[in-house]
């Protein structure tokens, strides 16, 4: 896998997720494994996750109940939400930073385990690792935000492991939210299309991306957001790839196309946008580019770019 969060682990185990008596009997065997995860952030420890026992002392500050994530090398695998605590000179400016480089660390934690940012820590876990970390980040994202019935506006609990929300007003059922996006790589004879969105890092451009919107096929989607923000028209747009990407909760869609027109209509949407050849793309993956630094490792975008370059879309 060239891309990070695409992996699978063992199983599942989806049909065990409504078995609390299986669940309760799991939790209770020392053999279970918790991830973890504060404020988005997983516990990481060696190059790995952070794992801990269900009756680890950090627990005491998780939300109840743990997701229940399924089998990891055979044992049952839950993710605990310890949000709740708050560490000791807490950084905050750091947290509302496009990239997080800050760390925390419990101190009932092993030595040298912390909570970091899951883009940082993509491309150096394991990629079912990565898998796991993300689809817990993307659970939480959605508990956080969707504590109350949609239906009736009445408060919501957690049933199926974590993998659903129920009403007990209404009877109503809520389930994880995906939100389906499109990443495009645009292409022009030797020349890519990059953009920047406002906010970024300096430096910081990627493929173009966008929400699909209701009643709308992925390939239109393509052609609208490139229309939208750049004022490109697009032909033999095609799909290439998908990425799950918890930022907040997204499945990235990725695709090409070729451009059939050159002359670049900004909309408010991006800062800049601009056609790069296929050297000054080399350059860039090098570090070598003035003012441009390729796509993150482990993103789709890197992956799109990649191909682009070796000749394989």
């Amino acid at each position: 896998m060239q891309f990070a969060f695409g992996a699978e682990w063992d199983e599942r185990d989806a049909a065990r997720r409504g078995d609390q008596r299986w669940l309760n009997a799991a939790l209770a065997d020392d053999q279970t494994r918790v991830l973890p995860i504060w404020r988005g952030k997983p516990h990481l420890l060696d190059g790995g996750l952070g794992w801990v026992t269900s009756d680890h002392a950090m627990l005491r500050h998780a939300t109840r109940p743990f997701t229940y994530l399924g089998l990891v090398d055979g044992r049952a695998a839950f993710a605990a939400d310890i949000s709740g605590w708050e560490p000791e000179a807490l950084d905050r400016a750091a947290l509302a930073m496009f990239t997080d480089t800050s760390i925390q660390s419990h101190p009932d934690a092993e030595r040298g385990a912390h909570f970091g940012e899951l883009r940082l820590a993509m491309t150096a876990l394991p990629a079912p690792e990565a898998a796991l970390a993300a689809t817990a980040r993307a659970l939480f994202n959605w508990h956080r935000t969707h504590a109350f019935c949609a239906a009736c506006g009445q408060p919501s609990e957690v049933v199926m492991a974590g993998w659903e929300r129920v009403c007990p007003a209404c009877g109503a059922k809520h389930f994880p939210r995906t939100d389906p996006v499109v990443i495009m790589l645009v292409t022009r004879g030797n020349s890519v299309l990059m953009g920047r969105s406002r906010g970024w890092p300096e430096r910081m451009y990627s493929a173009l991306a966008g929400f699909i919107e209701p009643g709308e096929t992925l390939e239109g989607a393509v052609a609208r957001e490139v229309r939208e923000e750049t004022g490109i028209a697009l032909r033999n747009i095609r799909y290439v790839a998908s990425q799950p990407w918890p930022f907040p909760n997204s499945l990235m869609f990725g695709a090409v196309a070729e451009a059939t027109t050159h002359a670049i209509t900004l909309d408010d949407e991006l800062e800049d946008a601009r056609w790069v050849s296929r050297e000054d793309m080399l350059r860039a993956w090098s570090g070598a580019h003035p003012d441009m630094l390729p796509a993150r490792k482990g993103a789709i975008a890197h992956y799109l770019i990649g191909q682009w370059l070796a000749g394989r879309i």
